[in-house]
């Protein structure tokens, strides 16, 4: 007849050799104990812990243990969910011999392995935000395809504030006794412009440059 009391005994002697600074048993009947598990450090000298709660079952180790994380550091839900899976299969596969040094060694490479996960994943956001500032760089540098509507807008707009600078400039011819354009010839400078710039724009495909002086590169069709 199986002695569990008696397996059950040695076992705790053992991992209290073990784990002298991270075992604390909690109460003896039933066997209650904690073990802290602590990952390596990582590249940034980073870890990740986890408490974990053991209580013996009467006939263990024929029947598992019960357990439980009671407390962790680092650790999103994900993790602390696929540790318990992790226990619980550990347990399964170990049913009948003494098995919690086994569960523990199990969890504290999966803590290697989470904290392996976070460098990678610093390292592929770093790569993220290198390829947004090089695609950022390459929109300011090609600039904005031009389009008849947009093209419109802009022009709008700058002709606005061409003409706000002329009439500021014919105040201040004004002022000086300087004559000063008539209306027609407003119109037909403001004109020729109109038709000029639609007609190099329906050519052929245009690049904006410059919002605050009438630039254009034009580009190849087959670009």
């Amino acid at each position: 007849m199986t002695d569990y009391s008696e397996e059950q005994r040695n076992e705790l002697e053992a991992l209290e050799s073990i784990y002298p600074d991270s075992f604390t048993v909690l109460s003896e009947k039933p066997t209650t104990f904690t073990i802290t598990v602590t990952s390596e450090a990582g590249e940034n000298d980073e870890t990740v812990q986890t408490t974990l709660k053991f209580t013996y079952r009467e006939k263990y180790p024929d029947e598992t243990p019960l357990y439980e994380i009671v407390s962790q550091e680092n650790l999103d839900d994900n993790d602390v969910t696929d540790i318990i899976k992790l226990l619980e299969q550990q347990a399964e596969e170990n049913l009948g011999m003494v098995m919690i040094f086994t569960l523990v060694s199990a969890v504290q490479e999966k803590l290697n392995e989470i904290v392996d996960q976070i460098k990678t994943r610093r390292e592929e956001e770093k790569k993220q935000k290198e390829r947004e500032a090089e695609e950022e760089e390459k929109q300011r540098f090609h600039g904005t395809p031009v389009t008849i509507e947009n093209f419109l807008n802009w022009k709008a707009k700058f002709d606005a504030e061409l003409l706000e600078i002329k009439r500021k400039k014919m105040k201040e011819e004004e002022q000086a006794g300087k004559n000063k354009l008539s209306g027609k010839q407003l119109f037909e400078m403001d004109h020729n412009l109109d038709t000029s710039d639609i007609q190099f724009l329906e050519e052929g495909k245009f690049m904006f440059v410059s919002t605050t002086e009438r630039q254009w590169l034009k580009i190849d069709q087959n670009s």
